[in-house]
């Protein structure tokens, strides 16, 4: 199974750990879940940057190897009120060095709304973990050296960009962090910009309507100044477009990922896209055992195109994991939302984790 570096961070830091972890911050274990969701990809875009440099790949192979032992130590560490250690850890700054360990804090903390010192500690928690997934990751396939790790770096370019949460790119890119990342880091920042401009478009309409509903005496002027908003709002969501279309185009027309005529790409993320909607109503046991046959029935239909995914390319199987990877933080965190419900693990768990297992398998 190809590697996904992402997803084998992602699986260490378990509900349990993650609980731990916003604990030992003192912040909401969902506000923590989603800074890591952001945080993760991040830091890797930040150590992948690392890898391309001359020395670096080296640099990250002596961390790895110091690193792996601290796995197994994390947990304690937290139960026994080592936050101190890691905040205090010198891994990250140096690695990517203290300006650009500076940039990465200020733009997850942007993005998250975690403020830029439990960003910090949880960058400083993050990384000895990263590496030493890595440095236990490359034991285990003979390869932890300089050459080792620099080939792992570069076979997990796309798994990165596609794990960047939308406008984290974009934050990012100014940084030149994502620079080593190449197309796929393009990619993503161009995603995350058309998420920008549709909602600085949809801020604008709304502002005005408020201000109409709240201003009854001004009806007139306001009748007329609405569809005015409406047709800047459109403005600013076309004018900054026009670099984009072409490449835009392109990527539509590559993201198509077919098979004997049926679109593969489309039926799995609208399959989890609906899942989603029913996961996001459950609220006790009785709405579970509801969503259980819409689990089950996306299971089948996972399975089923299980088959198809076989007939893929190369370069086809990359751009579906394009589509699905990031689709996955914000569906792996409903999930733990929704199994976190007193009574609902018993009815959903089962089926859940064979649904997860099953889109590991298929993207990977």
């Amino acid at each position: 199974m190809a590697t996904n570096l992402v997803s084998l961070v992602m699986q260490f830091l378990t509900p349990d750990m993650v609980g731990r972890i916003a604990t030992a911050l003192g912040f909401d274990r969902n506000k923590v879940q989603s800074a890591i969701t952001s945080a993760v990809p991040g830091l890797l875009a930040a150590l992948n940057n690392v890898a391309t440099q001359p020395g670096g790949a080296q640099r990250l192979a002596e961390a790895a190897r110091q690193q792996t032992s601290s796995l197994g130590n994390f947990a304690s560490m937290l139960a026994g009120g080592g936050q101190s250690s890691f905040q205090a850890s010198q891994v990250l700054s140096s690695l990517v060095g203290d300006q650009n360990q500076n940039e990465l804090t200020q733009a997850i903390a942007k993005f998250t709304g975690l403020g830029q010192g439990a960003t910090g500690s949880l960058l400083g928690m993050l990384a000895p973990i990263v590496m030493g997934i890595i440095g236990k990751h490359q034991s285990a396939a003979n390869g932890l050296d300089a050459k080792g790790v620099a080939n792992l770096f570069a076979s997990q370019k796309d798994n990165i960009a596609a794990a960047l949460p939308s406008g984290l790119g974009s934050l990012l890119s100014s940084t030149g962090m994502l620079n080593s990342l190449g197309s796929a880091a393009r990619t993503a920042t161009a995603a995350s910009s058309e998420s920008i401009r549709e909602a600085s478009a949809t801020r604008l309409v709304d502002a005005v309507r408020q201000r109409g509903g709240t201003t009854s005496t001004s009806s007139n002027w306001l009748y007329w100044l609405l569809p005015l908003a409406a047709a800047a709002a459109l403005l600013i969501y076309f004018a900054a477009r026009p670099t984009e279309q072409v490449a835009q185009q392109g990527m539509t027309q590559a993201q198509t990922v077919a098979v004997e005529g049926l679109d593969i790409g489309k039926q799995i993320t609208s399959s989890i896209a609906s899942l989603r909607t029913t996961l996001d109503g459950v609220r006790d046991v009785p709405s579970a055992q509801a969503a259980l046959s819409k689990v089950q029935e996306v299971t089948a239909q996972i399975d089923k195109a299980g088959g198809q995914v076989a007939q893929l390319s190369a370069d086809q199987r990359k751009v579906l994991a394009g589509l699905v990877n990031p689709m996955m933080p914000a569906f792996n965190q409903l999930c733990d939302k929704v199994l976190a419900i007193p009574g609902v693990a018993e009815v959903l768990k089962p089926s859940v984790d064979t649904l997860k297992a099953k889109l590991t398998t298929l993207v990977a």
